[in-house]
This record gives C-alpha cells, sequence and structure tokens, in this order.
C-alpha cells in the first residue's frame, strides 16, 4: 500500500513538471515575448511637462534678473516663486528623463490646439484656444528687467511675472482638463493653487504702487 503512494505521488510530480514545459512551450502563442511595455507618459502628459518646464526656466531667470537692492517684501516673493518653481523643474524634467524624451518642445503649446486624447487615450475635455506665448516675457523686456534698478525694478518684475503666472494657470488648467488621472494631472493642479495664491500677492502689491 506504501509502495503504491509512493509511485502515485512520483505520477503526479511528473505530470506536473510535463505541464510546466508545455505550458512554458505554448506561452509565446498566446503572449508575445516581445510584447510592448506600458507608455510611462502619454504624448498630452510629456507636450504639457516641456513647455511647462521651459515657463518655469524663464521664471526662474526674471527672479535671477531682479535687482538685488529691492525691498524686503518683494525679494521675499521672488525667493518664494524661485523655490518652489524650482522644485517643480526639477521633477518635471526628471518625469521626462524617465520618459526618455527631449526637454524641450518641438512644437510648443500645440497640444492645447489640437483634437487628441489625454491620458491612455481618454477623450480629452474641450479647451479653449490660448496665446501661444501664454505669458512669457520677451527678449527685450528680460532686459529691461536686468537694467531697472529700485522701484522701477519691482513694478517691472511685479507686472512680467503676474503676465507670466496667468499664462502658467491657463497651462496647467488645460493639462488638468486633458488628463483623466496621474501625478502630472495632481502636478498641474497644484501649479494652478500655488501661482493662483502668488497671483493674488501680485495683486495687492501692484495696487500699493497705484
Amino acid at each position: 500500500m506504501h509502495r503504491r503512494s509512493v509511485v502515485a505521488g512520483a505520477a503526479l510530480v511528473a505530470l506536473a513538471a510535463l505541464l510546466v514545459t508545455l505550458g512554458a512551450a505554448v506561452r509565446p502563442l498566446f503572449v508575445p515575448d516581445d510584447a510592448p511595455e506600458r507608455e510611462i507618459l502619454s504624448a498630452t502628459e510629456i507636450a504639457f511637462l516641456q513647455d511647462m518646464a521651459a515657463h518655469h526656466e524663464q521664471a526662474l531667470l526674471m527672479v535671477q534678473s531682479l535687482d538685488p537692492g529691492v525691498t524686503p517684501v518683494i525679494a521675499r516673493l521672488a525667493a518664494q516663486i524661485d523655490d518652489v518653481q524650482r522644485v517643480e523643474l526639477g521633477t518635471m524634467l526628471g518625469w521626462l528623463r524617465l520618459a526618455n524624451t527631449l526637454p524641450s518642445n518641438p512644437r510648443p503649446m500645440a497640444w492645447l490646439h489640437e483634437p487628441g486624447t489625454g491620458h491612455h487615450g481618454a477623450p480629452v475635455a474641450d479647451v479653449q484656444p490660448v496665446d501661444t506665448s501664454m505669458g512669457m516675457a520677451t527678449r527685450a523686456e528680460l532686459d529691461a528687467l536686468a537694467a531697472a534698478r529700485g522701484r522701477d525694478a519691482e513694478v517691472v518684475f511685479l507686472r512680467l511675472m503676474q503676465r507670466h503666472h496667468y499664462g502658467g494657470v491657463a497651462m496647467a488648467r488645460g493639462a488638468d482638463g486633458l488628463l483623466t488621472a496621474g501625478p502630472v494631472k495632481q502636478a498641474a493642479r497644484e501649479m494652478v493653487t500655488e501661482q493662483t495664491r502668488e497671483i493674488g500677492m501680485i495683486g495687492l502689491l501692484l495696487a500699493q504702487y497705484g
């Protein structure tokens, strides 16, 4: 009886091994080994990150161009903008590196103007066309900021940054409307919150200048 149990057990082990071998042999027929990997970022996410990275880079340049002799309240605002946008820029560039794509967009802002799909093929929301400059300062305006001193520098900086933030908020809201879920959508929402708050601060400061 014991001998029969041993033989039966050995037969079951052999059968299991045979089934495993057959399974490995037929697996390529049903599950291709070269199946494409899941995308890290959608095309919309990549384009938004590329454009917002360029937008953040100019904001940092504006802070660096500001006269160091401005009043403490303007200096604190500039430092706050620098800190927040520097961290966000690093995160966005890190995501783009993970996606193995370029940090710059060959077709800036096209993702806001063309019909397409959001994250993993989800239908996009309707987004109104916006100015492709998105509040970016011109070279002449940046030169004027760098040359300004004292009160003039403060006013020029506040006006340029206010317009810059309006553009950034429009971009982030556009991305939020186009994407259905994920960390990029969440980052866009956080940018809307932060930059809207700073727009309010800038408005109050400009009001003090009359």
